[in-house]
């Protein structure tokens, strides 16, 4: 009886899947950029930053029934300095501009933003002198939500073209090599000469 050989790959949802990902045996090849964006839209900490009715909706979007956690959210941060992503939901006052100005500058780069809500994304129905009209006139937005109130899966949708954008990134860095300070080693069989004799 002939024997046959078969190969099973077996790929789990903790696998990376990258375009230009190239595994086999125990060597993974890819692009730095594709790793670091990989890392950066699977742990997005999002800054707990609810201002008016749009909160409650965000705030279910953490719980059992929506789950923000299958998507790589899953901490709300307290503090500017461990949060990357800032939700802004709700209206923003004139009074509080100046403060959400303030916590984004603490938040640490690379940020993004989320404008949830009509409130703050273009001052819904505060059309008045109080309400600042559109969350970017004070710090640039990446991802609007529409709605008033938005529901927990158009912020989870959100959050998806969020990854999106973060995928398609790109570092920029510039890797600049310095010249060697010694002089090149003599091949042609001489000896040199050390200095002082």
């Amino acid at each position: 009886m002939e024997k046959r050989v078969e190969e099973v790959v077996l790929h789990d949802s903790a696998t990376p899947s990258m375009p230009g990902l190239e595994m086999g045996g125990g060597i993974l090849l890819a692009r730095l950029d594709d790793l670091v964006n990989w890392a950066r839209r699977n742990s997005l900490f999002p800054l707990t930053f609810g201002l008016a009715c749009c909160a409650i909706e965000m705030m279910s979007a953490a719980a059992s029934r929506f789950d923000i956690a299958r998507f790589g959210s899953e901490v709300f941060r307290a503090s500017p300095r461990q949060a990357d992503v800032m939700i802004v939901a709700g209206r923003v006052s004139k009074k509080m501009a100046p403060v959400l100005r303030q916590i984004y500058d603490q938040m640490p780069s690379p940020k993004w933003v989320i404008s949830m809500g009509a409130c703050a994304s273009c001052g819904g129905i505060f059309n008045n002198y109080a309400i600042v009209q559109g969350v970017d006139q004070i710090v640039p937005v990446d991802v609007y939500v529409p709605g008033c109130p938005p529901s927990p899966d158009a912020l989870l949708y959100a959050l998806i073209k969020l990854q999106q954008k973060i995928r398609a990134q790109r570092l920029g860095m510039l890797l600049e090599l310095k010249p060697r300070t010694e002089p090149p080693a003599i091949e042609d069989g001489a000896k040199a000469i050390p200095s002082g004799q």
